[in-house]
Formats: C-alpha cells, sequence, structure tokens
C-alpha cells in the first residue's frame, strides 16, 4: 500500500464526521485533532512508513466521533456519572467505529477500525469493548491509547481541571505493563519533547489534521 491507496475524497470525509463533532462539543473536536497529529508522531517515531502514519492519524482523528452519538448532559456532565451513563460512555469505540463501517470496502478506511474499536483496551485486559489482552489489541489501538490518555489528562475537559503534566506522564508510567504497552510507552517518554512542537514540518507531514484545524 501506498499514497496512491489514500483516496482523494478521505478530507472531505473527515470534515463533514469532524465537522458534526465541533457542533456537538468543542472539547471533543479539540482532543480528536490532538489525539491524530499526536498519533502520527508517535506512529512515526516507532518506525511506522508513511502510509501506517496516515492511517493511524485518521484513526486517531475519528477514535471518538461516536460521542457525536452520546446525549450531551451525559458527555459534558460536571460531576459523576452513574453505572448506566458510564455504560453508554462506554460505547463510543463501537459508535466511532460504525461511523466509518461503511468504508470498509476501502482498505485506507478498514485499516483504521481496530485502532479506532479497540482504543480503550488494556494489555492486562481489563478493557474494553472485548477484554482483548496483550498482543491481541491492534498495534494502532494500543498507540492510540498511549496518546489518548496523555491528552485527555493533561487538557481542560467540561468536568475537569487539566493535571499537571509530571502527574499525567507519572500516571502513563504507572499503568504502562497494565493498561498500556510497555515499548509504547517507552517511545512516547522520549518522544515527549518533540511530541508539544508543532512545526510546518510536522503539518506538511500531516495528511488531515493541519486542513481541519485551519479550516476549522
Amino acid at each position: 500500500m501506498a499514497w496512491d491507496d489514500i483516496p482523494e475524497w478521505s478530507l472531505a470525509t473527515a470534515r463533514d464526521l469532524l465537522d458534526k463533532v465541533k457542533d456537538k462539543d468543542q472539547f471533543t473536536f479539540d482532543h480528536c485533532c490532538r489525539v491524530g497529529r499526536g498519533s502520527r508522531k508517535l506512529a512515526k517515531a516507532i518506525g511506522l512508513n508513511e502510509y501506517e502514519q496516515a492511517i493511524v492519524e485518521y484513526a486517531g482523528l475519528f477514535h471518538d466521533i461516536g460521542k457525536v452519538q452520546i446525549p450531551l448532559d451525559i458527555l459534558v456532565k460536571p460531576g459523576r456519572l452513574d453505572k448506566n451513563e458510564i455504560e453508554i460512555i462506554k460505547s463510543h469505540p463501537l459508535l466511532s467505529a460504525q461511523m466509518i463501517q461503511h468504508l470498509d470496502h476501502v482498505p485506507f478506511f478498514r485499516f483504521m477500525l481496530p485502532g479506532i474499536k479497540y482504543h480503550h483496551e488494556k494489555v492486562s485486559g481489563d478493557g474494553y469493548p472485548n477484554s482483548l489482552h496483550g498482543d491481541d489489541i491492534p498495534l494502532f489501538a494500543r498507540l492510540i491509547a498511549v496518546v489518548d490518555a496523555y491528552d485527555a489528562m493533561t487538557n481542560m475537559r467540561p468536568y475537569r481541571n487539566p493535571l499537571p503534566e509530571e502527574k499525567a506522564l507519572q500516571e502513563i508510567r504507572d499503568y504502562s505493563g497494565t493498561q498500556f504497552d510497555t515499548k509504547l510507552v517507552d517511545a512516547f517518554l522520549k518522544l515527549l519533547p518533540e511530541y508539544k512542537k508543532v512545526t510546518q514540518k510536522d503539518e506538511r507531514e500531516e495528511v488531515v489534521v493541519a486542513r481541519l484545524i485551519k479550516a476549522a
């Protein structure tokens, strides 16, 4: 697979989906863009090729789009969620995957689906939706999980303030080998100084995120 295998209409599809996210919740839109950007950077750092980096960038961008189908009063609830609300929130990886499932006849989109669907699995087997364990979790999902957690902890959400960065990083270290893939955590921590920078070179290499942010 190569660049020619990325459909020309992929950007328009992404713009349409993320416009819906932005209309629903600006916080989720911003988070999706950062996770798409960060996932591509980590994919590059571990040696994935440019086509794989593009898939991961899109998968990171789309990982939470299913939240448009979750009631806003649950999505941005300032207090603790009850058990039923937690289960509704936990449906979002499957909802996100379902939103692009109709495109799975296109390899580029089919390859995104595991990263989207399984980004809340844990290497210990305690995640969701399928309680996958270790390397049974697709690589793209294990990668997005690290980026997603870091971004969620270090940025403002409607229901809580961001954690100090060192506390967030300690959380990632503490859960390396149980929630997160140890090798990917190590790669992420080494990448971190560059991860936090966004250069013109980064924006040129991105296949979708920079364009969406500029158009937003």
